[in-house]
């Protein structure tokens, strides 16, 4: 029961997650290349050199957007029921570290 709890919560974490890291990106977009947009894979306009920077951050946000919250989502649901929902221990108890 507790796995399914938790998966439907990581679920609706990694929605807010990606909204999140979307602003974040825009945001850093806007501080590092003083633009209001990314600029797209297609625009005919852009080199590749700024696409690829572009996306290299863009993944990077992400990734560590994700990782952050599905850790922060694991740790607060062993937590509340004193079990670790992640891969690794079957859903066994583990000792709060």
């Amino acid at each position: 029961m507790t796995k399914l709890m938790y998966r439907a919560v990581s679920m609706l974490v990694s929605m807010v997650g990606g909204l999140l890291a979307g602003a974040i990106f825009k945001k850093a977009w806007q501080l590092a290349a003083r633009e209001d947009q990314a600029p797209k894979a297609t625009d005919a306009s852009r080199g590749w050199h700024e696409i690829l920077i572009a996306a290299a951050l863009q993944g990077a946000i992400f990734a560590v957007v994700r990782a952050a919250l599905h850790r922060l989502t694991a740790a607060s649901t062993h937590s509340l029921t004193g079990t670790w929902p992640g891969e690794g221990n079957g859903g066994k108890e583990r000792e709060k570290a």
